[in-house]
C-alpha cells in the first residue's frame, strides 16, 4: 500500500515537474523568439504576429476543449455575456500587440522587468474602477515595483534628460515626491553618472512606452474579467475563454493589418527566402503562444495560485538572463539593480496579498 503511494506520488511529481517545465519553456519561448522576429530577422510586422498567435489559439483551443476534451466546454449563455468576452478580447488582443511592438525596439531583459509591474496597474485600476482598497502594506510593497524600473530604465537620469516635472530641479525632489527615501542613494548615483549612461543602454521612449502600456492593458484585462464576469453563471475558466476571446481578436486584427501593415506578404515571402528557417520559427512561435497559456492553466489547476506566483518570478529572472546570453545585450549595474529591485518588490507584493485577504 505504502509503495502503492508512494509510486503515485512519484508519478505525480514527475507529471507536474512536465508541466512547469513546458510553461517556462513555452512563456520564455514565445518571448525569444518574438524578439527574434522583430528583431533579429526584421520582422517588422507585430500586429500580423498578434494575428499569428490569436488564430493558432483560437484553433488549438477548439481543438483541446471541444474534440479531445482536455478542458470541459462552457457555452456562452447570453448576449450580454458574448459582448462582456468581446471587450475583453479587445483589451487582451491590445495588451499583446503592445508587448509585441515594444520588444521591436526594448531588449527582452527590459521588457521583463517593466512587465513586472503589472501587480502597480491591477492595484491601480481596481481603485479607479472599482474603489477595492487594499492594506497600507501592499500599497507600499508596489513603492519598489515601479522604483525598481525607474531606476533600471533610467528615464529619470539627470532628472530632466527625458522627463521632466515641473518645479522639481534635483533626483532629491523626487525621491522626496515619490515618497521613496530608501532609493536616495541610487537616484543620486543615477545623477552623478548619467554622462555614463548606467541607465538602460538599449532604452527607446517609444518601445518603453509602449511596454507600459502593454502592462497596463493587461492589467486593466484582469480587474475588468473579474467584474464583467463576476456571476456564478457567466464565470469562465482561462481556457474557455481563450477559446472565446481569440476568434473576436483575429477579427479585429484582420482590418488593423492590412491598414496599419499593408505590405506584411510581400515582406513575409522576402523574408522567407532570405531566411529558409522564417516560417518555421513563425508556426513553432504561434503554436507556442497556445502552449503558454494551456500550460498556465494545467500548472495552476495542479498546484496553487501561489506556487504559480513564486515560479513566475523565477520565469522573469531566468527569461532575463537568457536573453541577455542569446542577444548580447548590453547591461549595467544600474539595470540589475533595478531590476532586482523590482522582482523583490513583486515577492514581497505576493506575500502581502496572501497575509492581507
Amino acid at each position: 500500500m505504502i509503495t502503492k503511494m508512494m509510486m503515485q506520488f512519484k508519478k505525480d511529481g514527475i507529471f507536474i515537474a512536465s508541466l512547469i517545465v513546458l510553461w517556462y519553456s513555452s512563456n520564455i519561448g514565445v518571448l525569444l523568439l518574438n524578439k527574434l522576429l522583430l528583431s533579429n530577422y526584421g520582422f517588422g510586422f507585430p500586429i500580423f504576429l498578434t494575428m499569428c498567435h490569436m488564430t493558432a489559439c483560437a484553433l488549438l483551443s477548439y481543438i483541446s476543449i471541444v474534440v479531445l476534451k482536455i478542458v470541459p466546454l462552457q457555452k456562452v449563455k447570453s448576449r450580454s455575456q458574448f459582448a462582456k468576452i468581446s471587450s475583453l478580447s479587445l483589451v487582451f488582443c491590445g495588451s499583446v500587440v503592445g508587448g509585441n511592438v515594444s520588444l521591436r525596439y526594448l531588449p527582452v531583459s527590459f521588457n521583463q522587468a517593466v512587465g513586472a509591474t503589472t501587480p502597480f496597474f491591477t492595484a491601480l485600476f481596481a481603485y479607479l474602477v472599482s474603489f477595492k482598497r487594499e492594506a497600507w502594506i501592499i500599497y507600499a510593497c508596489l513603492v519598489p515595483v515601479v522604483g525598481g524600473v525607474v531606476i533600471a530604465s533610467g528615464i529619470m537620469v539627470a532628472c530632466g534628460s527625458v522627463l521632466w516635472i515641473p518645479g522639481v530641479k534635483s533626483c532629491t525632489h523626487i525621491v522626496l515626491l515619490i515618497g521613496t527615501p530608501a532609493m536616495l542613494l541610487l537616484l543620486e548615483m543615477m545623477k552623478r553618472d548619467r554622462e555614463a549612461n548606467l541607465g538602460e543602454p538599449s532604452f527607446h521612449l517609444y518601445g518603453f512606452i509602449m511596454c507600459i502600456g502593454a502592462t497596463a492593458a493587461r492589467a486593466f484585462k484582469s480587474v475588468l474579467q473579474g467584474i464583467l464576469l463576476s456571476s456564478e453563471g457567466e464565470k469562465l475558466n482561462s481556457m474557455n475563454l481563450l477559446l472565446y476571446m481569440s476568434p473576436i481578436a483575429v477579427i479585429a486584427l484582420i482590418p488593423a493589418t492590412i491598414i496599419m501593415e499593408p505590405t506584411v506578404l510581400d515582406a513575409s515571402m522576402s523574408l522567407g527566402l532570405q531566411y529558409k528557417f522564417m516560417w518555421l520559427l513563425l508556426l513553432i512561435n504561434s503554436v507556442m503562444a497556445y502552449s503558454a497559456n494551456l500550460s498556465n492553466f494545467l500548472v495552476t489547476k495542479h498546484t496553487s495560485a501561489l506556487t504559480l506566483q513564486v515560479l513566475g518570478n523565477a520565469k522573469g529572472a531566468v527569461a532575463v538572463v537568457i536573453s541577455i546570453l542569446l542577444f548580447r545585450n548590453p547591461v549595467t549595474f544600474m539595470g540589475i539593480g533595478g531590476y532586482t529591485i523590482t522582482v523583490l518588490g513583486v515577492v514581497a507584493y505576493g506575500e502581502a496579498k496572501r497575509r492581507y485577504k
